[in-house]
């Protein structure tokens, strides 16, 4: 476990951010460690009930084991975990993999396409912050941080769509420059509809290009 430097991430008003919040990179052992404190981060952030982390345990668990995974971790002042991303690299044999690949040809992307942007990218499968922490851009810090250095030439994510598109996580994807891949997506057994979200590696606070998200009727909405 180490600490990480970030670019400085400025608020709304242009000041910089300072939360007394410290960045540390997650080994596979610090998270396993951690898993606990991690998954209470990820249940107080989503407005979950208590025992949903018993669920997802084994989950982020198998997670840990997949290539190219990476994670980092908000610490307080105390070293008490307040905020928690990870990735890993994607890959055709995995379920969000095959899912979104089916969203895309049911959005009207080409196979040609599809694969272009499916072929080389990292899943960006969890970031959240606990309720006491936001409001600092604290994602924002974890997000570029996750990301430094990865060598895909994209990342992807689904978050649930909201009207507006009016929370948190919303703003700090397009604040970040994520584009549209598939909208209004529903996956196998979740009710809910997702937003597929996407851009280019790398990302820093100086650029913002995205994906190229036009499919062969126009790009998506």
């Amino acid at each position: 476990m180490r600490g990480i430097e970030v670019s400085t991430v400025h608020d709304a008003e242009g000041r910089a951010s300072d939360d007394g919040i410290r960045l540390i990179e997650l080994t596979p052992q610090d998270m396993r460690r951690r898993l606990t404190e991690a998954l209470s981060v990820y249940v107080a952030a989503m407005g979950y009930p208590r025992g949903t982390e018993l669920h997802r345990a084994p989950m982020w668990a198998e997670h840990i084991l997949r290539p190219g995974w990476g994670a980092v971790g908000g610490v307080s002042h105390d070293d008490h975990l307040v905020a928690i991303a990870y990735c890993y690299r994607g890959a055709p044999h995995q379920w969000w993999h095959q899912q979104v690949r089916d969203g895309m040809r049911r959005a009207g992307w080409s196979a040609e396409n599809a694969e272009r942007v499916l072929s080389n990218y990292v899943e960006l499968t969890e970031l959240h912050v606990s309720p006491e922490a936001q409001g600092h851009r604290l994602g924002e810090r974890l997000l570029l941080a996750l990301m430094a250095g990865r060598r895909e030439s994209s990342v992807l994510l689904s978050t649930p769509e909201v009207t507006g598109e009016d929370n948190r996580a919303w703003r700090l994807y397009r604040r970040t420059g994520f584009q549209d891949v598939v909208r209004r997506f529903h996956f196998a057994g979740d009710a809910r509809p997702f937003a597929v979200l996407g851009r280019e590696l790398p990302l820093t606070p100086e650029t913002g290009l995205g994906l190229d998200t036009t499919t062969e009727e126009g790009p998506t909405t």
